[in-house]
């Protein structure tokens, strides 16, 4: 297959799912930038994910999906149109945009063929499967990239590589500030907004207390909404802290980078902690496709724990992984 030359040009890379997904997607914007310098890089996503997206140094400018939404199809063309975009990457399918793309003539169309509605609005159909793969969800999102060079699909250390300097863009407010202790600092994310199988309550907290004896504080996050689920749980003690709900998305990722671990299942929070280099502990089944195989962080300090059931695993086993082996990942 001839290498298309992507040098000077316009690609956009769509990905318009949740936080996780999109940290997922980076990798595809270094190695693109690695074999095109000169390339623009323009990530399509939802409003939420912007804050991460800002943090990566590889894409060139980003579109919110809800400002072309708001438009009508034909105002949506021309908006396409003036972009003077190149390729247009279906990293994540989305029949409306697959549409959009072939309507405003974009040269390069790629998607899965997996999906009918590629066959008439894509013209560059990679045959993959995700859902029986061996391969990680980020190594995956290559194979729509073989026209562009890709011969092999990268490792997860290469993965890594790609990332590039993730950093947060945000100053952190003062009442976070203030609870930053000279300990080591321990994030405990509980809850997942229904994307994976979540960790009992119940242990997170036991967890806290065994840290706390281990000279660590230990932070509760999440959103208001999933304070509101564990906050009247959590055991009254000076280096336990909630943080449920006092900052913006931005925020927590420069609260993320203050700290030295974070713990949660699979979630938005532990793939930002993988990326910004922190000792990111993953929850999961070994259940396909929710294993750590397909799904885990992607980072140099980022590590996986199920509860090693392979020979017949189920969506409960992540309730078996015990206390004492989470403590020893924090510790190790």
């Amino acid at each position: 297959m001839k290498t298309t030359d992507l040098s000077g040009k316009t690609i956009v890379i769509s990905r318009t799912d949740s936080i996780g997904d999109v940290i997922l997607t980076l990798p595809l914007c270094g190695w693109l930038k690695e074999k095109f310098p000169t390339v623009r890089i323009l990530f399509l996503g939802k409003s939420y994910t912007v804050d991460v997206l800002n943090c990566s140094p590889y894409i060139d400018d980003i579109i919110r999906l809800e400002d072309w939404q708001k438009e009508t199809f034909e105002k949506q063309v021309e908006l396409v149109k003036a972009l003077d975009i190149y390729a247009f990457i279906h990293v994540f399918p989305n029949k409306e945009l697959a549409k959009l793309a072939k309507a405003a003539k974009i040269p390069l169309r790629i998607g899965t063929s997996h999906r009918m509605y590629h066959l008439l609005t894509c013209n560059i159909r990679p045959n993959f499967t995700r859902k029986k793969s061996e391969f990680h969800e980020a190594q995956l999102n290559f194979e729509l990239f073989r026209n562009f060079g890709i011969k092999t699909l990268p490792s997860k250390k290469e993965l890594v590589e790609y990332l590039g300097n993730f950093k947060p863009q945000v100053e952190l407010p003062s009442h976070l500030k203030d609870v930053l202790m000279e300990r080591k600092r321990v994030i405990l994310h509980t809850k997942s907004q229904g994307s994976a199988v979540e960790w009992p309550i119940s242990k997170y907290v036991d967890l806290a207390n065994e840290l706390v004896t281990k000279n660590c504080t230990v932070y509760f996050s999440g959103t208001e909404k999933e304070g509101l689920l564990f906050r009247n749980e959590l055991p009254e003690h000076p280096q336990i802290i909630d943080v449920s709900g006092k900052s913006s998305l931005a925020e927590l990722i420069t609260f993320i980078d203050e700290c030295d671990v974070l713990v949660a299942c699979s979630t938005g929070p532990l793939h930002l902690a993988a990326v910004l280099g922190k000792k990111a502990i993953g929850l999961y089944t070994d259940l396909r496709p929710m294993h750590p195989g397909r799904w885990e962080p992607i980072g140099k300090n980022a590590y996986a724990i199920t509860a090693n059931n392979v020979e017949d695993p189920k969506l409960e086993d992540i309730y078996n992984i015990s206390i004492d082996r989470v403590v020893q990942a924090v510790e190790k």
